[in-house]
């Protein structure tokens, strides 16, 4: 979120377009996008990824470089912000459509990107499933994906003729100050039949973004080129993962429970002895099934949203 006039600044990067598909893109509802796009609109800027509803939202937009056709377009995960049939919001990734966007979009282009808000936030390497994703994205028909939620500077990839960046870290974030959010890339495609991009690190410095010194750009791109290399092997990006998830995991079922911010911390320094006691296997074994039977988690979401509604 930023005053309008922050429009002003942009405007001096002189950028030519806008991903608008992000889980706060609708952090202050209808009128906080609408605002949004009237600015680009005013200072033509064009934009991609949300809408006045799930039509608009899911266009893509085509430019022309130098006579070569760049299709982009741009979708979100599931949170809070995804447009619907009859109401504003960002692009929503559908596993059932997107792939055919893609497809689509590259019989009309020369090169295709694709813009994925999605990921863990600061966990550097890709899920299984989002690698899966991606990848499948890659297979459709995109040049160059990039993901763009973690905020951090995680790993990448070449996938068949593909390109698929996990992770470019932040451009301008003001509110942290650790290396997560001191350091990001950009991520520059060379237009030609063979998709090629070189990586640029960036640092942020005060109110604004430098280009670091040699050493520390050097120490970015080492870091950055070997996780790149550890994600080749599917058994390494599961088993970080599954690291992560016995990390993190008790965090999901604490909030389930019910258990507020400072319960959930005790909670978590005396090694879960409320999380365990409320959650037997066989109420484990429920929840799983839950989660991991299509229509019964179909009926859950459906349930909580018209829970919501009344």
């Amino acid at each position: 979120s930023a005053p309008v006039s922050t429009i002003q600044g942009i405007k001096k990067l002189d950028p030519t377009l806008f991903t608008l598909a992000n889980n706060h893109i609708m952090d202050h509802g209808k009128e906080g996008l609408l605002s949004t796009i009237e600015q680009l609109s005013q200072q033509r800027i064009e934009y991609v990824g949300a809408g006045e509803n799930l039509s608009v939202a899911s266009r893509p937009l085509i430019l022309d470089k130098q006579g070569h056709r760049i299709g982009l377009y741009a979708c979100a995960e599931h949170e809070f912000s995804i447009a619907g049939k009859n109401h504003h919001g960002a692009n929503p990734i559908d596993l059932l459509e997107v792939f055919d966007h893609i497809s689509t979009l590259k019989s009309d282009c020369d090169q295709v990107i694709v813009l994925f808000h999605g990921g863990k936030e600061y966990y550097r390497y890709p899920t299984p499933e989002l690698q899966r994703i991606c990848r499948k994205m890659a297979s459709s028909g995109a040049d160059l994906v990039v993901c763009q939620h973690s905020h951090c500077i995680g790993a990448y990839e070449k996938y068949g003729d593909g390109i698929i960046v996990y992770g470019q870290g932040n451009f301008l974030f003001d509110r942290h100050d650790d290396e997560f959010y001191q350091t990001g890339l950009l991520v520059n495609l060379k237009l030609g039949n063979k998709t090629e991009i070189d990586f640029i690190p960036i640092q942020k410095n005060g109110n604004g973004v430098k280009m670091p010194d040699s050493d520390y750009s050097t120490r970015i791109l080492t870091d950055f080129y070997k996780r790149s290399e550890e994600i080749k092997d599917y058994e390494f990006v599961k088993s970080q993962f599954d690291e992560y998830c016995l990390k993190n995991g008790q965090y999901y079922l604490a909030t389930l429970a019910g258990l507020g911010k400072t319960i959930r911390r005790i909670d978590k320094v005396l090694n879960r002895p409320l999380t365990r006691l409320i959650y037997s296997k066989r109420k484990l074994n429920t929840i799983q099934n839950h989660f991991e039977c299509e229509t019964h988690r179909e009926i859950m979401v459906r349930y909580i949203k018209l829970l919501k509604e009344r």
